[in-house]
């Protein structure tokens, strides 16, 4: 087992990833290519680069990883409204994922303050 399977962090981004994903195919398809991919690429970006600062044996490249990590996150949540605002998802699914996102961002803060 790799090391950042073990990590819930890596867990829920894999679940906020599917989630999204099954978004992303229910919204118009002028705007899957859009802001749908958007989404899609920074909700992988936040597993990806989870899995790659376990990989690295220095603390500074682990944090910077983390830190990366994080950042996605935050765009996520900027897509998030947009589709909010836009329709695609209702009030209930943005606060669901919103509330998740935020749960990760802080166990990803406590990761980088380690």
């Amino acid at each position: 087992m790799f090391k950042f399977e073990r990590l819930n962090v890596w867990q829920e981004s894999i679940k906020i990833f599917e989630e999204v994903a099954e978004i992303v195919d229910n919204i118009p398809n002028k705007y899957q290519s859009s802001v749908g991919e958007q989404i899609r690429r920074s909700c992988l970006s936040i597993s990806a680069n989870i899995a790659e600062a376990t990989g690295r044996e220095g603390v500074k490249e682990q944090k910077y990883y983390f830190s990366v990590a994080k950042g996605s996150i935050y765009e996520t949540v900027s897509l998030l409204y947009i589709m909010k605002n836009r329709n695609y998802i209702n009030s209930e699914i943005f606060e669901n994922l919103y509330k998740e996102l935020d749960e990760m961002a802080m166990m990803l803060h406590g990761l980088i303050k380690k």
